[in-house]
């Protein structure tokens, strides 16, 4: 691969440890160069839709830290961190509050720490900017798992699904995608680091050939991602396998002042209009007749197992549109919890197969360690908590096997992946973004679904209460994109596809070879630092 060659050179003429120094007071330039990383991802990211600019983040860490102390490298890495996620989660305190979104923000930005101190302290070896990418791909790994499950947002390879880096994810999922993004970054400042030190070499022909050697490295990953995209240009909707039509229904929500029991009888009101009157279309020939129709999660708040009124409304507009509907319920039970459900509703034989919600947010959906918690807000009292289900979510609907996650388990690469291995010839997200408003957190999370379409090559079905809703070709791109709080259907025949990506026959190898890379170098430092610390300790007995 170009840039791995590349690196080796820069690491030859720029990336040589420099002498020992005295030790210095921190350069404020450092922090400031930090900060506008952070800034720089935030730019990248849905709501500002810059995503060429995520190199930047790398980069500028990459910059801050180079030759730095391991405690210097936390203090940088803290820094771009709470930049970065500071304002990409505020779309939390809608919910929340100030107090919890910013809990939540400095304890993932801890994770930065992290990678900045990692990245400081492997900034000395020949090869940095490889390892440096890896360690990018390492801590989201953790922050995606640990604690509570993780919480993988604001990955760098989220932001790239209008770019080179987009087609990567077909054969290495998220976590390649964003080594791409970072290994970019890191050889775009070693070849900063090349330049500057052209300009203060008197041998000038030896420094301008490792200068255009570290900024084709920095092409080369861009390149190489634009090239894979090659085979995988140009899959449609109906190319792949037998074609289902599908309907997608956004009913959107009342207007605020109806109290919560006239806000979630509404809302189910809202979707069964919108199917009755996609209903009265397709008997007008205006519309095709749809196999599948697919409703957002909580577009029934009322259990329709228990509520018989509920059901009968579900009932009737399954029996207009003549086909069953994929409805998102809160469920009563089992025992003290609720369960967040997907229900297909048979317009004859009523509900039949379900898929329970696998990952419930913490604090959100379920509470842990709940008078812990009720320290940062007292919120947490209101939060009844869901169950965990235990079965992927392979859903068999009018001959189709759709593979169905809710809300933000898109954002989880094992819970996707699940259901593709399970046979899903479409993925459907179910999904209620109504709490928060206006902000970025709709378009951020349709970002992740737009990924998952190349990452398993499968068409992508977004159903939202109030919106984001889309329908997502293979490769991507948009076919069908809804307005926020505002009613819509969509109708497609969408090919139920069996092909198997890269990616998907790889499922999480990538990030941990690139995981396990990240680690060797950190031990590559570490080891002989210990060791030497053992010696003289010895010696001063």
């Amino acid at each position: 691969m170009p840039a791995v060659v590349a690196t080796g050179t820069v690491a030859a003429d720029a990336g040589a440890a420099p002498p020992p120094q005295t030790p210095r007071r921190r350069r404020p330039w450092r922090t400031a160069l930090a900060a506008l990383g952070g800034a720089a991802l935030v730019l990248s990211f849905p709501g500002y839709d810059l995503p060429w600019l995520a190199v930047l983040g790398p980069a500028a860490l990459a910059l801050a830290v180079r030759g730095q102390r391991v405690r210097s490298g936390a203090w940088l890495g803290l820094v771009l961190g709470l930049v970065f996620m500071v304002p990409l989660l505020s779309w939390t305190g809608i919910y929340v509050g100030p107090l919890p979104w910013l809990a939540l923000a400095v304890t993932e930005a801890l994770y930065f720490a992290v990678l900045g101190a990692a990245a400081a302290a492997t900034s000395r070896l020949p090869g940095w900017p490889v390892w440096a990418a890896a360690l990018w791909v390492a801590d989201e790994a953790l922050r995606g798992r640990w604690p509570l499950g993780g919480f993988p947002w604001g990955r760098l390879g989220f932001s790239q699904v209008d770019g080179p880096f987009t087609a990567l994810a077909a054969y290495g999922g998220v976590p390649l995608v964003s080594f791409a993004v970072a290994l970019t970054g890191a050889l775009l400042a070693a070849a900063v680091l090349v330049v500057a030190r052209v300009l203060r070499s008197p041998d000038r022909a030896t420094g301008r050939r490792a200068a255009v050697l570290a900024v084709v490295g920095a092409l080369a990953v861009p390149l190489v991602g634009a090239v894979a995209w090659l085979p995988l240009a140009g899959p449609s909707l109906t190319e792949g396998g037998p074609t289902r039509t599908v309907a997608v229904i956004q009913g959107n929500v009342p207007r605020a002042g109806l109290d919560f029991n006239a806000q979630r009888r509404a809302v189910l009101d809202n979707h069964a209009t919108q199917t009755e009157e996609l209903a009265a279309a397709v008997a007008r020939g205006e519309a095709a007749q749809p196999d599948l129709v697919v409703w957002p999660e909580n577009s029934s708040d009322i259990d329709p197992y228990a509520n018989a009124d509920a059901a009968r409304v579900i009932s009737r507009a399954a029996e207009a549109i003549g086909a069953p509907i994929l409805v998102g319920a809160v469920v009563d039970g089992p025992g003290r919890f609720i369960s967040n459900t997907g229900i297909v509703w048979d317009p004859v034989t009523g509900p039949g197969e379900t898929y329970v919600k696998r990952h419930p947010v913490p604090l959100a959906e379920y509470v842990p360690a709940r008078s812990f918690f009720r320290f940062f807000s007292p919120l947490v009292d209101r939060v009844t908590d869901f169950a965990h289900g235990t079965q992927d979510g392979n859903l068999t609907i009018a001959g189709a096997n759709v593979g169905d996650v809710i809300c933000f388990e898109v954002a989880y690469d094992g819970l996707v992946g699940d259901v593709v291995d399970g046979g899903a010839g479409m993925v459907v997200v179910q999904t209620n973004n109504a709490t928060f408003g206006f902000t970025d957190e709709s378009a951020q999370q349709l970002a992740m679904s737009r990924l998952r379409a190349v990452e398993f090559g499968r068409t992508v079905v977004v159903a939202a209460t109030s919106g984001i809703s889309a329908i997502v070709a293979p490769d991507g791109s948009l076919v069908h994109r809804s307005e926020l709080f505002t009613p819509d259907t969509f109708v497609e025949p969408i090919a139920q596809r069996d092909s198997r990506t890269i990616a998907e026959r790889l499922d999480a190898t990538p990030e941990w070879v690139l995981t396990a890379l990240a680690l060797g170098a950190v031990l590559a430092v570490a080891v002989p630092g210990l060791t030497r610390r053992r010696a003289a300790r010895r010696s001063a007995r």
